[in-house]
């Protein structure tokens, strides 16, 4: 038999690149575990470089502690009248926020004590000394956090992205920001589920909510770009943070495939809005999965749908999806930068 190729099965030859990578990251991930690890062990323990490192980052330069954000302030700036859906999405963002900070402070603060030998070591401390000096998340985090592929460093500066769109929420929580970053939100599906909330109060109070949808338009524009339209509040909300895997966004024709060893493709902003539930079947339009994470698995949000001049059959077989959260991808997408190249 000669070598299978993703031709073969519908896919962009991309996808062996990528498939490739995986295999090395995990062979290499598999090399690492087996080297014998530090002596640790006791009251007084040594910390390294790598360990004070990621205490500077988190104390100084992010500054976590200082970056949550106090709810009963935030509460106290709404009544019943101007807390609606939107306003109860983002609180929920806030809390879930502020717990995963805990968190992370509480196992550091713990492990510095153990370091000056205030406390002793235990087995869930060597974890979290191994899981920074590896890059990788720990499980104690990895129960209050939200799903991610990204390294320790990338993951705990996304943090921050996520706690700053709140900070720019919470100076006017009765007013949603313009532009929604959607792949900085732990909950997104609570958002859409806001956004088909909204519609049903403003339209027809009689609506069911399960009989609803969200439908999405492209722009073209990214967020950074002047004349983003204005919308009413039953036109949902301008949103941000999709890329295409196995696929590419041309602004003109829509789905196309993707360029060579490029395996995202950043979308620009997209309306999500509401809509009744309907039979009808658009034929030019891609029923896109849309996933929180490269792993997809169960972190299916919503199907989204991106206008195509091919065959909707070819994307589906190649496994087209857009992602939320892509290891590598800048957080900010500064003005006037190639998407492309991200």
């Amino acid at each position: 038999m000669p070598p299978e190729t993703p031709l073969g099965y519908g896919l962009h030859p991309n996808a062996e690149i990528d498939y490739r990578t995986v295999q090395s990251e995990k062979l290499f991930e598999i090399l690492v575990d087996l080297q014998p690890k530090g002596g640790g062990g006791g009251a007084g323990a040594t910390e390294d470089t790598k360990i004070r490192e990621y205490f500077d980052l988190v104390n100084n330069a992010l500054s976590l502690e200082g970056l949550k954000i106090n709810l009963d302030d935030l509460a106290g700036k709404m009544d019943e009248q101007t807390r609606g859906p939107y306003q109860n999405a983002f609180m929920q963002e806030c809390e879930k926020l502020n717990t995963l900070i805990n968190g992370i402070l509480r196992s550091l603060q713990d492990l510095d004590l153990a370091y000056k030998g205030e406390l002793t070591m235990n087995e869930a401390m060597e974890l979290l000394e191994d899981c920074i000096r590896l890059d990788r998340k720990p499980p104690q985090w990895i129960k209050i956090a939200y799903p991610s592929e990204r390294g320790l460093i990338s993951w705990t500066e996304n943090i921050k992205a996520r706690i700053d769109q709140m900070n720019i929420w919470k100076d006017d929580p009765v007013k949603i920001p313009k532009v929604i970053f959607i792949n900085r939100l732990i909950n997104p599906n609570s958002f859409l589920t806001a956004i088909k909330q909204v519609f049903c109060r403003e339209s027809n109070p009689q609506q069911e909510l399960n009989k609803t949808t969200i439908l999405t338009e492209v722009q073209k524009k990214m967020y950074w770009e002047a004349d983003l339209p204005e919308l009413r509040k039953t036109d949902g909300a301008l949103v941000f943070g999709f890329q295409v895997e196995g696929a590419r966004w041309d602004m003109n024709s829509g789905v196309e495939d993707s360029a060579p060893k490029v395996s995202f493709s950043i979308m620009p902003v997209i309306n999500c809005k509401a809509a009744v539930l309907s039979d009808k079947v658009d034929k030019a339009s891609y029923i896109c999965p849309v996933y929180k994470t490269i792993d997809r698995m169960s972190t299916f949000v919503f199907f989204a749908q991106l206008k195509t001049k091919h065959n909707i059959d070819k994307w589906t077989i190649a496994g087209v999806a857009m992602i939320l959260d892509v290891p590598g991808a800048a957080d900010v997408f500064a003005p006037g930068k190639d998407p492309t190249a991200v």
